[in-house]
């Protein structure tokens, strides 16, 4: 990046050395580097070989089944984000088998000025089933899949996941830049019902940090944290997490892992992006006054502390206790009809 300061570095731990504690990674909440995590998986060795062994090793494995692969025009410079009126985006979108891409790929990385080449969160067990043969992370519910992610140098700007996420790097280098979620106010998000691959992007680019209509842009750049990742390192990126994600070689690939795990006695629910578009919708278009009115009332009953219901008897708390499966189901079924 281009700025002044030398950017902190993402926290780390050397996974070679022993089992790694995942509920006490959660619990901190707090993004690490994970080295050496998959240091033993066979494509790890393929990468270290050659992308040609790479290649030919995920290429072996392919099902046939198409999967979501993006297509960038030299000028993008790799960058994934919007076209110059933001009426729609800067790449094309194709459906094809991981083997074209590579091939793809292959021919790209003979050019001197190669178009950008995305494959982007394609469901493992059906594109490479043969990968969940021998490349698993023990620490998981088996039922927890991965989706691998390949491309040349392609940028992914700043977003945000709403799941716990590994990730492994499985071929190239990467270079991970995040930015806790209080960060938001400086990283110039874009819209959010109308973004790249369906998650909000930031709109400031972080290698030109004097662009004048991003100022606070800085005061993100003195916040964030930054890891290069080799073939068999990983990273563990907590929900929420804003991440900008820049492949540094001519083939580079990575299978990731997203959960969301189900509070004891509890319902995880699906996604919180919908409540957000509702509250964003709702809200937004009422006067000061009455937005101050419902920002506190939102923050009693959505963040306040479960201590705040303990008048009422735990077996008629509602919403404010916890639900049963078919009590949040209910629930659900009458906030749809609020809508």
């Amino acid at each position: 990046m281009a700025h002044s300061a030398m950017p902190t570095p993402i926290d780390e731990c050397d996974c070679r050395s022993g089992e790694l504690d995942l509920a006490a990674l959660i619990q901190q909440a707090r993004p690490r580097v994970l080295r050496g995590l998959v240091d033993a998986w066979p494509v790890v060795a393929w990468a270290r070989e050659s992308d040609t062994a790479l290649a030919r090793g995920l290429g072996a494995l392919d099902s046939g089944v198409e999967v979501d692969a993006l297509l960038m025009s030299p000028e993008e410079g790799g960058r994934v984000g919007y076209n110059a009126d933001l009426s729609g985006f800067n790449y094309e979108h194709y459906r094809i088998c991981v083997t074209d891409g590579l091939k793809r790929l292959v021919h790209e990385s003979r050019q001197a000025r190669p178009y950008g080449l995305a494959i982007q969160s394609a469901p493992v067990a059906t594109c490479l089933p043969g990968f969940l043969d021998h490349h698993r992370l023990p620490m998981l519910d088996p039922a927890i899949l991965p989706r691998l992610w390949i491309g040349n140098r392609v940028t992914t700007p700043a977003h945000f996941d709403e799941f716990h996420n590994v990730a492994c790097v499985i071929g190239g280098r990467r270079r991970f830049t995040v930015f806790a979620p209080d960060q938001v106010d400086n990283l110039y998000i874009g819209p959010l019902d109308f973004a790249p691959t369906g998650a909000a992007i930031s709109m400031a680019r972080l290698d030109q940090p004097d662009d004048p209509r991003f100022p606070r842009l800085k005061h993100a750049l003195a916040a964030a944290q930054v890891a290069e990742l080799a073939p068999g390192d990983a990273i563990y990126l907590p929900p929420l997490w804003w991440h900008h994600v820049t492949s540094l070689e001519r083939i580079n690939a990575l299978a990731n892992y997203w959960w969301k795990p189900v509070p004891p006695g509890g319902v995880a629910a699906a996604t919180a992006l919908g409540a957000l578009l509702h509250a964003t919708l709702v809200f937004r278009s009422m006067g000061a006054s009455e937005r101050a009115g419902w920002r506190a009332i939102v923050n009693h009953f959505a963040f306040g502390d479960p201590a705040d219901a303990e008048h009422i008897p735990a077996d008629r708390r509602g919403v404010l206790g916890t639900l049963s499966p078919a009590q949040a189901q209910r629930l659900r079924e009458a906030i749809k009809r609020y809508l």
